[in-house]
């Protein structure tokens, strides 16, 4: 029963992403707003975070922030029918790169930080597409085999994206890295503790992976950030400038610095960020999670 559920989920989807932009994107916001009213607990998750996050803000401005989450969270998952399954020249249309776009040119070892924000797979749909490097990435495999292998197919739609089990051997990954094949790393959420420092976010101390110093040190690529966000007409892929003095012998404080770029990421449209995660549920020794 439960297959065939998900089965038809997926199916429904990809019919959604057949619907006109303005449509679809009304179809997500009365599906968000569904979610919202529907998912008490994740509701709970968006709320306390902005709570910790944006302890100035008033109560007001946090509850339209956290409907819009859930809005955004909705329209961005419909919009994988057309991003995975759409025509390749409604792709163009509608996922525009943007910024520092020179930054993906040449052959120099690369490392692309690509923070959670609701419309992270229009990054690697739009360079996978659009840009004619190889890339790769590392991700995480879903619980549900059959919503892992859509993911996954849809991410392996262009031939010149290399998707590698967080589980695996990581050394193919770094091989490629000093090859030239630039390397997606999406490292701002609360993965393993025993792995992360704790560094603030927001000012409350977050346990943060420290991958994006450490492999770019070890690949000797350069790093650069590129941020999603969902428009009217579709999705804008921001490429951000090279950091510079990134990575330097303070492993810690490169790590402090990630989530200090992120903040400015994150504060010219809040609601884009995927608040629905648990990001302080491992807190320092003595400090008791807040959800």
């Amino acid at each position: 029963m439960k297959r065939n559920l998900v089965h038809f989920l997926l199916w429904l989807t990809v019919q959604l992403g057949r619907l006109p932009l303005p449509l679809l994107r009304r179809v997500g916001w009365a599906l968000g707003w569904l979610l919202y009213l529907l998912l008490a607990k994740r509701r709970r998750v968006v709320h306390i975070n902005l709570t910790l996050c944006f302890p100035h803000w008033s109560a007001q401005q946090r509850l339209r922030t956290a409907r819009r989450v859930f809005v955004l969270f909705a329209q961005s998952w419909l919009d994988r029918g057309w991003m995975w399954h759409g025509d390749e020249a409604l792709l163009r249309q509608r996922i525009r790169l943007a910024g520092a776009v020179d930054e993906l040119a040449g052959e120099a070892p690369t490392l692309i930080f690509v923070p959670h924000f609701m419309g992270m797979e229009a990054v690697w749909t739009g360079l996978t597409q659009q840009t004619p490097r190889h890339y790769t990435t590392v991700y995480a495999a879903q619980n549900d085999p059959l919503v892992d292998a859509w993911i996954l197919r849809g991410r392996r739609r262009f031939p010149n994206g290399r998707p590698f089990d967080r589980k695996d051997s990581f050394k193919p990954v770094l091989v490629a890295l000093r090859a030239g094949e630039p390397l997606c790393l999406l490292p701002d959420m609360n993965y393993e503790p025993l792995d992360s420092f704790f560094v603030p976010f927001y000012g409350v101390q977050a346990a943060t992976l420290p991958s994006l110093s450490r492999v770019a040190k070890m690949g000797r690529a350069k790093v650069i950030a590129m941020v999603s966000r969902l428009t009217p007409e579709g999705y804008e892929v921001q490429v951000y400038p090279r950091w510079t003095d990134f990575p330097s012998d303070d492993v810690p404080a490169d790590t402090a610095r990630m989530n200090q770029e992120l903040q400015h990421y994150i504060d010219q449209d809040p609601a884009q960020y995927y608040w629905v995660h648990k990001r302080f549920k491992d807190l320092p020794a003595g400090q008791t999670p807040p959800y």
